[in-house]
């Protein structure tokens, strides 16, 4: 083979490819077109099976936002006059699904650094699905008394077990299947999946809430948990057909296994993973104020619980076109200037949206929405799967990312709906909220200025160039 033409790469860009990347000298992006073509067919079922299985894993995660919001905190938290109340003790159990998370994803990273992402995607559909069907069957606390509560949070610490693996698990399986000049675009279907099953599950409660207020609190809430049971069977037969992820199959037969990927990524990439926490942090903890927080807002101004649901699912459904585009353009200009201008969308967004929301007009409602998901959000997790993928190393990839993205998802997204509320309780105002909105953004710009570009110029060349076009 003959090598790539010098002409097609400049001499600045030469000296990029051959000098390690200060901050992840393991990183892939650079080489990755020198690996071997994928095929079509093999991309293309690993596409399709993580997409659909994170439709239906996060719409499991998702119903408990949802019903933290709207019937949680009456039926397993009856605490006080003021309704906040309860709903801030429901969202703390959301908040202990998070915390959850890390443990899940340390599991998780282990499992899928040494024995394959496909085995941890069968586990963490498996593990959701039993704890989220037991949530539709839990007797309430006028029925059991204390047991309820305890029992709801329990099985919301096993849906954060496995919400911490799955994320990772969906977005490897098709960024290390993807060719090089294709990840960005093709990573970024993962989130247009968790976004889907968010629509999936907003649809769910607004079909349940056509009952009679009653008959919903009775037993109608139950229906979208128990619903899960023909989706997650449907989720598990298919992840069974999906090969092993091209690159760490590569990879394994390559190199020595890490018996120690947890302890050796923290050695090898402490920088790389405190990266990857800043990046998801302040994006984290933003997607829950607008996704969660917002019902409970909408109910404390009086707004009816429909025009959230719709607009939600509305501006959900927006963010998918958004993701993919932005995930394209991410192979074109690089992940760090397409992450940044989301990053500086959430702090220029965070007062117009609470003004939006609160004018209590349906159409403001809506593009309140619409401006936070579709857009701002949608910039976002179209370009995070492929930057903070690229960060890390293949054999200890899953093991960063358990780490980095799920405890910034405890202290961003877990935290920041019981933080809202509160202030909201505390203030009766939406305006401190914004201030915390626009503090999680600057932490975005800050992380996202302070990261390296992980798809630089040269490696975006020598992607582009055909196989047979480059040294082996």
């Amino acid at each position: 083979m003959s090598p790539l033409p010098v002409h097609a790469i400049g001499k600045r860009d030469l000296q990029r490819l051959a000098l390690p990347n200060a901050m992840n000298p393991h990183a892939t992006a650079m080489l990755a077109s020198s690996s071997p073509a994928r095929d079509t067919g093999t991309v293309r079922r690993a596409v399709t099976t993580a997409v659909l299985g994170q439709i239906l894993e996060w719409y499991d995660f998702f119903l408990y936002g949802t019903a933290a919001a709207l019937v949680f905190g009456k039926l397993f938290f009856p605490v006080g006059s003021d309704p906040l109340t309860g709903t801030i003790a429901a969202f703390g159990g959301f908040t202990v699904g998070f915390i959850a998370r890390p443990v899940g994803g340390v599991l998780c990273g282990h499992i899928g650094d040494r024995y394959g992402r496909k085995t941890v995607m069968m586990l963490t559909l498996l593990t959701m699905g039993t704890a989220t069907v037991c949530m539709g069957l839990l007797p309430t606390y006028r029925q059991v008394g204390i047991a309820a509560p305890v029992g709801l949070v329990l099985l919301r610490i096993l849906q954060g077990l496995a919400a911490g693996g799955e994320w990772s698990g969906s977005i490897l399986l098709i960024h290390e299947s993807a060719p090089a000049s294709k990840r960005g675009a093709l990573a970024a279907w993962s989130p247009c999946g968790a976004a889907f099953g968010f629509v999936l599950s907003t649809a769910a409660f607004l079909l349940a809430q056509t009952l009679s207020p009653a008959d919903f609190l009775s037993w109608g809430w139950r229906l979208p948990f128990l619903c899960s049971t023909v989706l997650v069977a449907l989720g598990l037969w298919m992840r069974r057909s999906v090969d092993e992820s091209a690159e760490f199959v590569e990879v394994k037969a390559t190199q020595r296994e890490s018996r120690m990927p947890i302890v050796e990524v923290l050695r090898r990439c402490p920088r790389q993973v405190l990266t990857v926490f800043g990046l998801r942090f302040g994006e984290g903890g933003a997607s829950y104020i607008f996704f969660a927080f917002s019902i409970a807002y909408g109910q404390f101004l009086g707004i009816k619980s429909t025009w959230i649901l719709s607009g939600l699912t509305v501006s959900m459904l927006l963010m998918i076109p958004v993701s993919l585009a932005m995930g394209h353009v991410t192979d074109k200009i690089g992940r760090k200037p397409v992450y940044l201008a989301g990053a500086m969308a959430m702090v220029l967004v965070a007062y117009p949206y609470f003004v939006l929301l609160g004018s209590g007009v349906l159409w403001k409602v809506i593009a309140a929405l619409i401006l936070a998901n579709s857009i701002t959000l949608g910039i976002l997790e179209g370009a995070q799967p492929a930057f903070i993928s690229e960060l890390l190393p293949v054999p200890l990839r899953f093991s960063g990312l358990g780490i980095g993205r799920e405890i910034s998802s405890v202290l961003g997204g877990g935290l920041s709906p019981m933080i809202a509320t509160a202030l909201l309780a505390h203030y009766r105002s939406a305006t401190p909220v914004a201030i915390y909105l626009v503090a999680l953004g600057l932490i975005t710009v800050l992380a996202t200025c302070i990261a390296p570009e992980t798809f630089p110029r040269a490696a975006r060349l020598a992607a582009r160039q055909p196989a047979d076009a480059v040294t082996a």
